[in-house]
């Protein structure tokens, strides 16, 4: 993996534990030190929500994303890169001057398209929410070559100006497309997608790209954006995308980069179908397009 980039939404459970935090900093610093580029984007669903609630705006969530109103995006704008980015790069940064904090807003990092949910086959609104449509690596390309963290928000920019909320699995996944990772790992609560979702079963190990789009419409809550992250991810180039849990100490470096273990793994339907990138960090400069809705 070494000189691969690598890209990790850091979400769930883990966000709100400290020793958890501090665990997830030193795996991060522990694979730039090994050679690996990663590249960080976070969540923050239950800090804003915590806030909303004192704020007495409502906390609601369609299909597995938070309906944002002009009040709510405020909120989210405020606790993203106000407070989780800040903590996380401090965290990282105890261990050296490594992470940079950014937002997709920064340098047009992420430009997106207003996007409704999906319930039953028909579109609902649910305001301030974004579609990445197009993603221009150059800052991050940039830090990666001086060997820097970056720490991303998953906030992005429309056409004209305005500011969207994008949930932080399909930012990752965009980004993780746009610079030729090697790999998304999605650490969440759960320890992968189970075979009778959300009810229980085994967890299911290994999906192609075919057999997780069969899958997506019987899926629920939050686990449709972590899915078809994965699912865009690897239709955009990215080796492998891999959901695991992150309540596990350690989760990142002992399960993330195996194809077989707690977690779910999603690969390309054929290997021969993944873009050959040039071999620095990033792979080639280019942007991605838009992804289809489930």
């Amino acid at each position: 993996m070494a000189g691969k980039v690598v890209v990790v939404k850091f979400g769930g459970h883990a966000m709100v534990d400290e020793a958890l935090q501090r665990s997830f900093a030193r795996d991060v610093v522990t694979l730039l030190r090994a050679g690996v580029h990663p590249v960080v984007v976070h969540g923050g669903g239950p800090r804003i929500s915590s806030l909303l609630t004192r704020l007495d705006l409502e906390v609601r969530f369609t299909a597995g994303l938070r309906v944002t109103t002009p009040e709510v995006l405020d909120v989210v704008r405020m606790v993203l890169a106000g407070q989780v980015q800040r903590e996380i790069v401090g965290l990282i940064n105890a261990h050296g001057p490594l992470a940079v904090g950014l937002t997709g807003e920064d340098a047009h990092t992420l430009t997106a398209v207003r996007r409704p949910a999906w319930v039953d086959g028909a579109p609902v609104d649910i305001g301030l929410v974004g579609d990445v449509v197009r993603v221009d690596p150059e800052t991050i390309l940039a830090l990666l070559s001086r060997r820097r963290v970056p720490v991303v928000s998953p906030l992005a920019r429309g056409a004209e100006g305005e500011v969207y909320n994008v949930n932080a699995d399909l930012a990752a996944a965009a980004l993780a497309g746009a610079l030729g990772a090697e790999r998304l790992i999605v650490l969440t609560d759960v320890a992968g997608l189970h075979a009778d979702w959300p009810a229980g079963g085994e967890v299911i190990e290994r999906l192609t790209a075919a057999e997780l789009d069969a899958l997506l419409p019987g899926l629920t809550g939050g686990m449709v954006p972590k899915m078809e992250g994965c699912l865009r991810a690897v239709r955009a180039g990215v080796r492998a995308a891999r959901v695991i849990d992150g309540r596990v100490p350690g989760a990142l470096l002992r399960e993330g980069f195996h194809d077989r273990g707690t977690g779910t793994t999603v690969f390309p339907d054929r290997a021969d179908e993944r873009p050959q990138h040039a071999d620095r960090p990033g792979g080639p400069h280019r942007s991605q397009g838009p992804a289809e809705h489930p």
